[in-house]
């Protein structure tokens, strides 16, 4: 998306009802013993079996992401791997540059996040490394991660692929696959990741890093639009969206689903901004007050008395007294330290509790400044 990138080949996907899964967990069960969770038994599954062609435990997780982020798109899965919903196992294996052959596998099991997916996988690696260098062999093994002690541990000896007896089942009836079915289920598949991230670089003339944040999840990707419905001026609403929404969404660890401020109210304190009603300072003290309250934002900002003052007679008589209070400050800017300017700026806003026009204030500054 706009970066890097490397196709990854898909060896089959298929068609499972789960079967269950062994709980191995020491905090759980004695050290020989197994729990069998059979709680999602019988739950339809899609198992994707991809082919060798990453190169780093990056790239695996870069892939997972991807594919955590189709599924959400599409709306068949909400791709919770602490929950279970995805599911990862990782076939790792390391061979040396001469060689042309990959070298012996082991398959890791037990990853319930995608950054213990990278961890895993970093892990085994290196431990691979170690048992050549050694000069010993990496045995066929199935493996568990162990996310406290951040090493895997040993589950199984790996079976071959015959040991899975894989073999058809005389009660399912084959399944033909017509292409008018297929186009029309790609006619009514929602707008997938790369073409939103492409459209929103097009359209909205944003940056790649902005996009990538703003289409990595669908909902976010959807309240965004909305919000930009009301007020168009997608660089706004993008830098309040990557800034003080994300931020209370991480910081409560929410989704944006449960979001307290609808779009169409963010868009509303938007535009307030947008007309100089009030500045960003104080836009961001009437977000604060928004997140528990389901008062207008006019009625918030009344209340707060935060309706922006540009009043020219006002400010020039603020930036008057600031710039007697810091006379010293002020030869030196004339001296040549304009970067001072910003300082002015910052004590001007305090001043006037963040009421104050800042664009009437930069230009009277500028011009008080020049004299």
């Amino acid at each position: 998306m706009g970066e890097k990138t490397k196709e990854i080949r898909i060896l089959r996907i298929h068609l499972e009802e789960d079967a269950g899964k062994s709980i191995h967990d020491e905090d759980y069960v004695e050290s020989d013993a197994t729990l069998i969770d059979l709680n999602r038994c019988g739950t339809p599954l899609i198992e994707i079996v991809s082919k060798p062609d990453f190169r780093s435990a990056n790239e695996a997780t870069d892939y997972l992401t991807k594919l955590r982020q189709l599924v959400r798109y599409l709306n068949i899965c909400d791709g919770n791997m602490e929950q279970g919903s995805l599911r990862c196992d990782a076939n790792v294996s390391v061979r040396q540059k001469k060689d042309s052959k990959l070298g012996e596998k082991t398959e890791l099991k037990n990853m319930n996040s995608i950054r213990n997916v990278e961890k895993a996988i970093d892990f085994e690696i290196g431990r691979q490394i170690k048992v050549i260098e050694s000069g010993a062999k990496v045995k066929q093994q199935t493996l568990l991660w162990d996310a406290d002690k951040k090493k895997t541990k040993l589950m199984r000896s790996k079976e071959e692929a015959h040991d899975y007896r894989y073999f058809p089942e005389p009660d399912l009836a084959p399944v033909e696959i017509k292409q008018n079915w297929i186009k029309k289920i790609k006619s009514e598949m929602p707008e997938l990741p790369n073409k939103k991230f492409s459209r929103f670089i097009a359209d909205y003339k944003l940056s790649q890093y902005e996009t990538k944040i703003l289409t990595a999840d669908i909902d976010f990707a959807e309240y965004f639009e909305k919000t930009l419905k009301i007020v168009s001026d997608p660089k706004l609403v993008a830098k309040w969206m990557l800034g003080e929404v994300l931020r209370i969404l991480n910081d409560k660890k929410l989704k944006i689903s449960d979001f307290t401020i609808l779009p169409e109210k963010l868009a509303n304190l938007l535009k307030m901004i947008k007309n100089n009603v009030i500045g960003e300072s104080a836009a961001k003290k009437v977000f604060e007050q928004m997140l528990d309250s389901s008062d207008d934002v006019a009625v918030i900002i009344k209340k707060m008395n935060l309706v922006q003052v540009s009043d020219k007679e006002f400010i020039e008589r603020l930036i008057d007294n600031v710039l007697t209070k810091y006379s010293k400050e002020v030869e030196l800017y004339k001296s040549g330290k304009t970067k001072l300017f910003g300082f002015f700026m910052g004590q001007l806003m305090k001043e006037s509790g963040g009421k104050a026009n800042p664009k009437v204030v930069s230009d009277q500054l500028r011009k008080k400044l020049a004299h």
